[in-house]
């Protein structure tokens, strides 16, 4: 779709509130976390709109910064990264910028959020193997001067929900 579009109002922090949403809508949502890939056609099929309806409604979710972007979900170790953890960082305070764009520039990082509780970063990180994992955290995440410390839970196993056959149900 329009790459330059999303990317320029996934970054805008002075955006209209999003309008609400209808069960359509939600629908259309739904569609497109199971199949990122659907045809306008078939979404405007699954949830009985024109397809010109359907364009101007994913469209308007793009605008509205509902849906932020379209990406392949990966399955890590596959793609030859047999390593994940989640890392959790205490960090300086108000130094939450600045820490935010190097974990950015680190190779593997997945998800970065500041959270709250016992630490204040949550940092989701794929990395070919334990030594490269361990290379990441000690080398590169404990240099940066705002990182006071940092814990590390390696993932054993892990399910992106968006793939459950919605014929399951809930858990």
């Amino acid at each position: 779709m329009r790459d330059e579009q999303m990317a320029s109002s996934a970054n805008s922090s002075h955006r209209a509130p999003a309008r609400p949403l209808d069960e359509i809508d939600r629908s259309i949502l739904h569609m497109l976390q199971t199949d990122g890939r659907a045809s306008i056609r078939s979404v405007a099929e699954r949830v009985h709109v024109s397809r010109a309806n359907a364009y101007a409604r994913v469209n308007r979710l793009i605008d509205d910064g509902v849906i932020r972007g379209f990406a392949a979900r990966i399955d890590q170790e596959r793609a030859g990264q047999g390593a994940s953890a989640y890392i959790t960082l205490k960090i300086v305070q108000n130094s939450w910028r600045t820490v935010r764009d190097k974990l950015r520039a680190l190779p593997g990082a997945a998800h970065i959020a500041l959270v709250s509780g016992d630490f204040d970063v949550l940092l989701l990180v794929h990395t070919k193997d334990n030594r490269a994992l361990r290379e990441l955290v000690l080398t590169r995440i404990q240099a940066i001067d705002e990182v006071l410390t940092t814990r590390t839970l390696l993932v054993f196993e892990e399910q992106d929900l968006e793939e459950r056959d919605p014929k399951e149900g809930p858990g």
